[in-house]
């Protein structure tokens, strides 16, 4: 059994780019052992003046649109201009078993294998929006060991995407051409929500259609009301392949958050997000303690038979089982 670690040596570990260590304060904030998270908090408090440098990057996209192979050659593009990466790579779980499914250790090896970049794979379980519970806090894990990008790969297009947005400063939406009506099968919301989309797979002949496809999807995104950002989300055509594009998607990265920390909306943004999470982990905490409420947890099968049998309505079922667990919580 490893040995425990203390405060100190997790902070120092973790400040001096020990990459052990920066495992092992990942785990221990994915644990749900009450002494783990506990420590989890301690640590996170004691390297929070570390954070806050790196560029946070999300990337989402469409089953089949190449994320893992895009990653891959956008992070090797980056760790020859001698960046340190961080990809935090969310593997969709399984429902039943909660296990992981995709085998992200597979995916991305020639990455992998650069010594200036670090791949966290972490399976979702049964959060929504295609990242786990606790991505912000590897976060930043990883931006107290230095690493200057860190890119939080998702699942794919989905209702919560707004979740991955939340917790970036750049969203970039990787998209297919020639996959039918490009506009038809992803939401206008997360659209709007891009700061970039990329065509990607413009290679094999595919050109012509990915510049189609980058004529419709700019003519799409003028459609849109300003978000007040100072920033107008570009389309551009890339081939991870070829690594055609490649520079230029990072350029326009480096000039949002020029123009955005010029007028302030970096910062901005950043402390909006982490009243966000407060709030979010707020919610969060009442939900688990309300449905491991012993008093709730014993008459919620009894009344969840009577409504579903409509015998009883759902609202004042609802409010019976806060009545229950909000007279424990007086106690």
């Amino acid at each position: 059994m490893k040995k425990r670690l203390s405060i100190q040596e997790y902070t120092n570990g973790i400040i001096s780019g020990n990459r052990m260590i920066l495992s092992r304060a990942i785990t221990l904030t994915e644990s749900n052992l009450p002494e783990d998270i506990q420590l989890a908090q301690d640590v996170l408090e004691s390297i929070l003046p570390h954070t806050g440098k790196a560029i946070r990057i999300g990337i989402t996209g469409v089953p089949g649109v190449g994320k893992s192979t895009f990653i891959e050659t956008f992070g090797k593009y980056l760790t020859s201009l001698g960046k340190k990466i961080a990809v935090l790579a969310i593997d969709p779980s399984s429902q039943l078993t909660k296990g992981s499914i995709l085998g992200d250790k597979t995916r991305m090896e020639e990455l992998a294998h650069e010594p200036l970049a670090y791949i966290r794979p972490s399976p979702t379980g049964t959060s929504l929006g295609g990242v786990t519970y606790k991505t912000r806090e590897t976060m930043l894990l990883c931006e107290a060991a230095g690493f200057e990008v860190i890119i939080i790969e998702t699942v794919g297009v989905g209702q919560s995407e707004t979740y991955v947005h939340g917790m970036v400063d750049f969203f970039l939406l990787l998209m297919l051409a020639g996959a039918g009506d490009e506009l038809q099968g992803i939401k206008k919301g997360i659209m709007e929500m891009a700061d970039l989309i990329a065509i990607t797979k413009a290679d094999s002949g595919n050109e012509h259609q990915a510049n189609l496809a980058k004529s419709e999807y700019e003519s799409a995104l003028h459609t849109f009301p300003p978000d007040g950002s100072g920033w107008f989300p570009a389309v551009v055509v890339c081939s991870a392949v070829n690594k055609k594009g490649i520079a230029e998607i990072w350029e326009l990265v480096e000039k949002y958050r020029e123009i955005l920390t010029k007028n302030g909306k970096f910062v901005e943004n950043r402390q909006n997000q982490n009243l966000a999470w407060m709030h979010n982990f707020i919610k969060q905490s009442l939900e688990q303690n309300f449905y491991t409420n012993l008093n709730v947890s014993t008459k919620i099968k009894d009344i969840q038979k009577a409504v579903s049998e409509g015998k009883k309505l759902p609202i004042h079922a609802g409010l019976e089982l806060l009545e229950i667990f909000y007279e424990k919580v007086r106690v």
